[in-house]
């Protein structure tokens, strides 16, 4: 990516794609971050050769795109810091804060731009992400591929239309992570329970749940055929599975999700 590059805030997501743009030919010339902390503009700037600013407006003065990584409970605070520059600037916003949407961003920093609302999953901190992504009708065609090129520098990307479904892509991909890290629990305490050792657990659980993702991503099967294929009739698998929906699964899973989605909602109407 030839474009200049501003991060506001240089954290563990930032980090993330700016591993990704470098390991993807961005010269790091061309990359700007501002982050306040000493220690982890010297890490930045020793790691990938990036340049580093301890100064926002002074790092935003040098990017076309800005990419908006800090803290959703301090957002709005630095957007009112930049909305002079916005203004003159006219760059592309790139938003990665939760339940923060392109309105607020768009009035925080002066009333008019082209921003992109993304919401990344902490998988993209291995470049094994997924990033939903909504454009609002400022966004060119041109600003769109930038902002998928910096999204997909951390994983796979998928664009949203319609902006009142991206707390259902907070609610889905961004919490979800969490979901499998609960299974993945509960697996392994299970299997103790039964009397395996703490570590073969460990090892059976973590195997099995990147084999069965692996089978989903490379098959191209829908989950439901994928779980037919191995419950073989009145096997332990069919037990296993009568358990999950005697107790409603599903609908568990429905309710999980949707309370997250509304959370989401109310997180957003707390924020104007």
């Amino acid at each position: 990516m030839s474009t200049s590059i501003t991060f506001i805030g240089g954290g563990n997501m930032a980090r993330s794609l700016i591993a990704g743009l470098v390991r993807q030919g961005t010269a790091p010339g061309n990359i700007h971050v501002a982050e306040p902390v000493a220690g982890l503009r010297s890490q930045l700037a020793t790691d990938f050769g990036v340049k580093t600013y301890a100064s926002a407006s002074e790092a935003a003065a040098q990017g076309a795109v800005w990419v908006l990584a800090v803290k959703p409970q301090v957002l709005r605070d630095v957007c009112g810091s930049l909305a002079e520059i916005a203004q003159a600037q006219a760059p592309l916003v790139v938003s990665i804060a939760a339940g923060i949407t392109s309105a607020q961003l768009l009035r925080w920093l002066g009333g008019t731009g082209a921003v992109v609302r993304a919401m990344p999953n902490t998988p993209a901190l291995l470049g094994a992400g997924v990033t939903g992504l909504f454009a609002t009708a400022g966004v060119s065609a041109e600003q769109r591929g930038q902002a998928d090129t910096v999204l997909a520098s951390a994983g796979r990307t998928v664009w949203i239309e319609d902006e009142a479904r991206m707390d259902a892509v907070t609610a889905v991909s961004g919490s979800g992570p969490a979901y499998v890290f609960l299974l993945a629990e509960a697996m392994e305490a299970a299997g103790i329970a039964q009397g395996l050792p703490a570590d073969a657990a460990r090892t059976l659980v973590v195997q099995t749940l990147l084999g069965a993702s692996r089978m989903l991503d490379e098959s191209g099967e829908a989950p439901a055929e994928l779980r037919r294929r191995v419950t073989s009739p009145n096997g332990t698998t069919q037990a296993a599975i009568e358990s999950f929906q005697g107790a409603d699964f599903e609908a568990i899973v429905a309710r999980a999700i949707d309370a997250a989605t509304r959370r989401g909602q109310a997180l957003s109407a707390a924020n104007d």
